[in-house]
């Protein structure tokens, strides 16, 4: 069913340290808006789609957000590998730093643990797909404050990525919401 391919969607390769900026793409891996409850909201919601077309895209771009969950636990890595004791708590990773080390561990920026409450399903695919909408935009305006707050090209790229395939995914999931409602998968 699944085939890995041993490399990131887009490489990955921060040079300079920057624990503080770490702390803040933390939230793309385990905040109620990152890549790791858009995989699990898709997923599990598959299941509940009313057609092969439906289960089959829920699956895809729900594999396809665990591969965006890889590549945001590398620039975090990336982010803190080389990064002193010093530097992780003058950045404020001190509550993880003691915690976890430099391991990854999915929270929010805030440092809020990562929840299953953050995957939503109803059952009803009309609603789960607004959800997952609202989601990828959601996921794309992160991507976007993210991309504000810094100047190394290293990390803008690949946040430019995943904010593009927010994008496209909220279209793929756009074009089978309104498949939906004219078929009455709302009623």
């Amino acid at each position: 069913m699944w085939k890995y391919d041993k490399k990131l969607q887009y490489p990955i390769n921060i040079k300079k340290s920057d624990p503080k900026l770490a702390n803040l793409i933390v939230t793309q891996y385990g905040g109620a808006n990152g890549e790791l409850a858009a995989a699990l909201r898709y997923l599990n919601q598959r299941y509940t789609m009313p057609d092969a077309k439906g289960r089959a895209l829920l699956t895809d771009i729900g594999t396809e957000e665990l591969g965006h969950v890889e590549m945001i636990c590398a620039m975090i890595y990336q982010l803190t590998k080389n990064a002193t004791k010093e530097e992780m708590i003058k950045a404020g990773f001190d509550p993880h730093y003691a915690e976890h080390g430099k391991a990854l561990y999915p929270t929010d920026a805030n440092g809020v643990p990562f929840t299953a409450s953050y995957f939503a399903t109803t059952g009803d695919p009309v609603a789960d797909l607004a959800e997952d909408m609202a989601a990828e935009e959601k996921a794309r305006a992160v991507y976007e404050n993210l991309i504000n707050l810094t100047n190394d090209p290293d990390v803008i790229g690949p946040l430019l990525f995943l904010r593009q395939r927010e994008i496209v995914h909220y279209a793929r999931f756009k074009q089978l919401y309104d498949e939906y409602k004219s078929k009455g998968y709302d009623k």
